[in-house]
């Protein structure tokens, strides 16, 4: 098995069919898998081996899709890195991987610091000049176009997409050709996924997100996919009216953009299937899209660790705030701080067991261990399960607040002050406090041209939840922050309150 099959099935078949349109290009399978073996055969030339990881230091362009594929076709290991992260942190994950090679962009190239990066043997620009390292043009120019991916084994490692590290140094999760064709072909078979379809992917290509459900599911079916250099919501809208999209894949946050945003000037009907994940959405956003556009947004849940994919919001019995059931040969239970499976309506840890747990962290036995246990993936997300055997994300562990005793999940306040008219984004969080253990605060986006006080919102919420769940203290902002994916940070708005909190107690000193 190799991943890289399905391009060269691709050819094999449809050799004429459009597999890739970016911007004023548009590459058909015959020319994807010529140009994914142009690569293969570059590397080998420059004596990249089976086991061998190449680093893709890539923003959404058609370069990303090539080399990926191309890395895999030898049988070496794709290294995805955020294109956000700075010099020391690029830095960090190279040395972390031993990568050999790294194929980026002319302006990305001033991020990676050769003098600190002792295992890098080449350099490869991929767009741009070329003021270090190689053209990678040129290199495939002068090599040759015929290549077959090698056959691995389902366990061969094949790609280490690394965590976000909001808990620390990032990890590298690797994850097996195994892992990501179950994957592919359990998204496919969710989703129904077809050759007719037209893929809009604007996410990320170097999240397992981006990579996994979108790239190579489509790839898979042999469907279209119309790829974004980066999320830009006016021109996202007019290619769904010009490029007749049929499948549309996001994150809550877009949806909530898009919600908010007049789109009766877009033709939009072609979009047979909406698909969210990478965080929770919150229950009144899918309520007002689904009496909006007259379409339900489909859900999924999983992790980087995952695959991405765990679980599914089926269409069998669909059920609005239940992340859905697991996938096709995945286990999900919930389980008490014992270990012990809790019985339906009971909070607990989701654990996860299946052909799509990642191998481990890259050179990290004992993180690995610490987190997966006797074939289960502990995934650190409090769930619960209900009588028809679907599953709830109730928030992460380590986002629970501890208000004096009490326990709270920040998801649930959320949910409340989304239904709130003039809320277009929330965070809450806790923060230390003295006497409480931690209070609650929350940072509100209001939508435009709406106007509400810190006391309107507090007296929204006493109708509608316990006192002790009320947030102390309400503060309005402009934006929340996310990570590339559109994850909230909640560690960066704790950081920011304990920063405040340490300056006020030196005012007061002074």
């Amino acid at each position: 098995m190799n991943i890289a099959n399905h391009v060269q099935r691709g050819h094999q078949m449809f050799p004429d069919k459009i597999a890739l349109i970016f911007e004023d290009k548009s590459y058909t399978y015959k020319e994807l898998n010529q140009l994914a073996n142009g690569v293969a055969n570059c590397l080998r030339g420059l004596g990249i081996q089976l086991g061998d990881r190449v680093a893709l230091f890539l923003p959404n362009i058609p370069e990303f899709v090539f080399s990926y594929l191309g890395i895999l076709k030898i049988g070496a290991i794709a290294v995805s890195v955020n294109v956000m992260l700075k010099t020391a942190e690029v830095s960090y994950i190279l040395n972390d991987c031993a990568a050999k090679a790294i194929i980026t962009t002319e302006s990305l190239c001033e991020q990676v610091s050769e003098a600190d990066l002792p295992e890098l043997q080449h350099i490869l620009i991929a767009e741009g000049k070329t003021n270090k390292g190689l053209s990678l043009a040129q290199l495939m120019a002068n090599t040759s176009q015929d290549a077959c991916a090698v056959d691995m084994d389902f366990h061969a490692p094949a790609c280490i997409v690394y965590t976000s590290g909001t808990t620390g140094f990032p990890k590298g999760a690797t994850l097996s050709h195994g892992n990501i064709i179950s994957n592919m072909y359990s998204h496919n078979h969710c989703s129904r996924m077809r050759k007719e379809d037209r893929l809009l992917l604007y996410v990320p290509l170097f999240h397992c997100f981006g990579q996994n459900a979108i790239l190579n599911a489509g790839l898979n079916v042999c469907a279209t996919i119309i790829l974004k250099r980066r999320f830009d919501l006016e021109e996202i809208l007019q290619t769904i009216s010009t490029q007749h999209i049929t499948m549309f894949f996001g994150v809550p946050t877009v949806f909530i953009k898009m919600l908010n945003t007049v789109t009766s000037s877009y033709n939009l009907k072609s979009v047979r299937y909406y698909f969210s994940a990478a965080a929770n959405m919150p229950v009144e956003v899918a309520q007002n899209w689904k009496q909006k556009y007259g379409i339900v947004i489909h859900e999924g849940y999983g992790l980087t660790e995952t695959s991405p994919c765990a679980s599914y919001k089926n269409d069998l019995k669909y059920k609005i705030g239940s992340i859905g059931t697991p996938i096709e040969n995945v286990q999900m239970r919930i389980i008490d701080r014992d270990g012990h499976q809790v019985s339906p309506g009971e909070l607990g840890e989701i654990v996860i067991k299946g052909p799509n747990i990642m191998l481990g962290y890259w050179n990290r036995p004992f993180e690995t261990a610490q987190v997966i246990k006797n074939g289960w993936f502990h995934t650190g997300d409090i769930g619960r399960i209900d009588e028809d055997g679907f599953f709830y994300i109730v928030d992460r562990l380590k986002d629970m607040i501890n208000v004096s005793g009490f326990k709270i999940y920040p998801t649930e306040v959320e949910n409340v002050i989304y239904q709130h008219p003039a809320t277009a984004e929330v965070a809450v969080y806790g923060v230390p406090d003295p006497v409480k253990c931690e209070i609650i605060k929350a940072n509100i986006v209001l939508k435009p041209g709406h106007t509400i006080t810190e006391k309107q919102i507090i007296e929204f919420c006493s109708e509608r939840m316990a006192a002790y769940k009320i947030p102390h203290a309400i503060k309005f902002v402009d934006s929340i922050p996310k990570n590339s994916t559109g994850k909230v940070l909640k560690r960066i708005l704790r950081e920011e309150k304990a920063t405040d909190h340490t300056l006020d107690q030196q005012r007061q000193l002074c």
